[in-house]
Formats: C-alpha cells, structure tokens, sequence
C-alpha cells in the first residue's frame, strides 16, 4: 500500500492539475495573444498618432532675415516654438500660404512695421509671437540708432527675474500616474472578478460530476481548496504579468512612459497586491461555489462578493483624480479595497512605505482569519449535493 500524500505535495499536485488545465485551453492561449497584441498596438499607435507630430507654426520672411531668430526666440520664451524659413518674393510667400505650406509671411516694411499673410486669422498664440517680435526687433533698431547696444541693455535688464516658489508645485509626471493609475484598476478589477469566478465554477463544476468524491478519498478538503486556490492565483498571475510587462514594455520602448521607475515600481507593486486580494476572495468564491451543486446557481451565493469586488472599483476609480483624498486615504488601510486602493496610491506617489507594510500586514491577517472560515464552509458543503447551502447553514455550528 503506497503512503499517504504529504500535504505539501497533495497541494502541488492539485495546483499543478488547475494550473495545466487552464493554460492548456486553446480559447485561453488564444484569447491572451489577441489581447496581449491589442495592448502592444494599442499603445504603438497612441505613440504615433497623439502628440508625435511637430506641432510648430511655420513663418516664411521675406528678404531681410533679421527678423527669423527674433521670432524664434520669442516663440521658445512663449511656449509657442515657430519654424521659420526664408522666402524670396512676397508673391511666392503668398503662393506658399495659400498652398497650406506655411502659416503665416510676414513682409516687412521700411519703418520696422511688418504686414502678415495669412489663409484666415491668426490664432492669439502665435499672434503675440509675431508682435513681439516685430516689436522687439523694432525697438532694437531705435536703440542702435540712439547709440545704445541692444545686447548688452538686454543682458543688464535679463538679471530682473521673477522665481516662482511654488507652496504645492505641479508634478510634470501626473498625466502618466493617472493613465498608469487607471490601468491598475481596471486589470486588477478584472483579474480578480474573473479568477475568483474561475475558482468558484471550477468547485462547481467538480463537485456536480462527482468527480470531488473521488478525489476526497485521496486528499483532505483543505489540500484540494487551497491546490485549486493556488493553482488557478497562478494562472492569473502569469496572465497578470504578461500584460503588464507588454504594456510597460512598448511604453518605455515608445517612448509613451519616461517614468521607468515608477512603471516598474507600479508593475511589481500590482502583482503583489492581486496574490493579496484574490488569496482574500478566491478562499471565498470556493467556498461560494461548494455550497451549490450546478454551476447556474453559482451567482446565487457568489452574488455577495461580485457587489463587494464592484463597490472597490467604483471607490478605486472615482480616487483615481484625487488619489490622496479622504475616500483613499481611508478605504485603502480597510481589506479588501486595501487590494485595489493600494496600487493606485503607490502609482500616484502618495503611498508612504509605512503603509504599504502596515496594510500588507492586515490584508494578510484578514485573508487568513477568512481563510479558516472558507475552510470550514468548504467542509461542510462540499459533499452537499442537491439544494443549494443557503450562507446560514453554512456558517452555522
């Protein structure tokens, strides 16, 4: 007679058993290259079209060219850079104008004044460039005429600065948080909600062919919970990093992510934080899913936890703009929005390492007190077969 199965291994091999069922679905495979191309070409093409493009005004000068750097030093002081070219005759700059290849040609005029061609109107941006600059140059001009150097007055007078001391300055990072914020919900929501379903419809689905009598006698209840827990956890793990490391990936190779650090930071931080909160809702949905015996009553005692795993979203989300408001600040220390909530501030920057430990510590704490509670659910309604166990009988002694 062989020994019996040391639960260490009893638990692999469960968890080996779900892990190679999962990956092996030709629709699991499938369905993860299609998405895993749609990010990369997602974020590919956000890198090409938004933003990529050369967005400076084009300026032709006719003749005299003493104007063009005047204008592009006015544009760079204004945030509003122009590219400026030489023309030869006014009617070329107009032709030029009127086939869209420049914006504006500007003809100067023998007083300093300088007339602008345009298709339109200009737009008030480049309007202040073009008059400042003219104006600029024409003070210049008077200067010299005075006997006065125009560069060495403009060095005297560049000391007359104004520095700005900012009490809460703008974090030129954000817009990448945010989009990096963002992402961190919406997969962990999804990972969760689906691979705790897994889980549940997996119980289900053996305990309705019999097929858990059958491993009963061989494993004890809680070896074949937490293989099952273990081994599906992993599946969305491996699915988890995969789509994090192929969205970092093509958004640092494009050039769309320049905060590598936080990315990486971000992308860690979130595959530690999903083992957290499907560990605390994975020993649930078995335990959901063992107290029914067809997998269409599974959203019957499941139901409870869809509304939790939905109302950290919706508190996750609507923290996304304010992620250091008092709904964050708060709901992140409370378990299970500790799961969602904490990625979001760690991708914020507002995530002190003191609270990343802390609320580690009670989100493990918790997931093990609720683990036992599952444990005992498990036991009770596994071999159950027929009504469905109502949540009462279930937890009752």
């Amino acid at each position: 007679m062989s020994a019996p199965l040391s639960p260490v291994r009893a638990i692999g091999l469960v968890a080996r058993r779900e892990f190679l069922t999962q990956v092996g679905k030709k629709s699991f495979l499938i369905s993860n290259v299609i998405i895993l191309l749609a990010i990369i070409g997602g974020i590919v093409a956000y890198s090409l079209f938004s933003g990529g493009g050369d967005d400076r005004a084009k300026i032709g000068v006719v003749g005299d060219q003493a104007l063009a750097p005047v204008l592009v030093a006015t544009g760079d002081a204004v945030a509003t850079p122009v590219e400026v070219t030489a023309i030869d005759s006014e009617q070329a700059g107009r032709e030029r104008v009127e086939n869209g290849d420049l914006d504006v040609v500007l003809i100067p005029g023998a007083d300093g004044s300088a007339t602008a061609v345009t298709e339109s109107e200009i737009g008030s941006g480049l309007r202040a460039v073009i008059d400042g600059a003219v104006l600029q140059r024409a003070q210049a001009e008077a200067l010299t005429a005075q006997g006065v150097d125009p560069a060495q007055l403009a060095e005297e007078a560049g000391k007359a600065v104004v520095t700005v001391d900012a009490l809460d300055p703008p974090d030129p990072e954000k817009g990448q948080r945010v989009a990096l914020s963002v992402a961190v919900v919406v997969l962990l929501y999804m990972q969760i909600m689906m691979f705790g379903m897994y889980v549940a419809m997996g119980v289900v689905e053996e305990k309705s062919s019999r097929v858990v009598e059958l491993l009963l006698s061989t494993l004890r209840p809680l070896q074949l919970l937490w293989g099952k827990v273990i081994g599906i956890g992993a599946v969305g793990l491996l699915q988890l990093a995969a789509y994090g490391v192929a969205g970092v990936g093509a958004g640092l190779a494009t050039g769309t992510l320049t905060v590598t650090g936080t990315a990486l930071g971000v992308l860690v931080g979130t595959l530690g934080w999903f083992v957290l909160g499907f560990a605390f809702f994975a020993v649930l949905y078995a335990a959901a899913g063992s107290m029914v015996s067809r997998q269409e009553d599974v959203n019957a005692t499941a139901s409870p936890l869809m509304v939790l795993i939905v109302i950290m979203f919706f508190s996750a989300f609507s923290s996304v703009s304010d992620p250091d408001g008092t709904v964050s600040n708060v709901l992140s220390w409370i378990p299970p929005f500790s799961a969602i909530l904490m990625p979001l501030r760690i991708a914020a920057g507002v995530a002190s390492p003191t609270q990343v430990v802390a609320t580690v510590a009670l989100m493990l704490a918790v997931t093990a007190a609720l683990s036992v509670l599952a444990a005992k659910i498990y036991q009770r309604s596994i071999l159950r077969i027929g009504k469905v166990v109502s949540w009462k009988e279930a937890l009752g002694r």
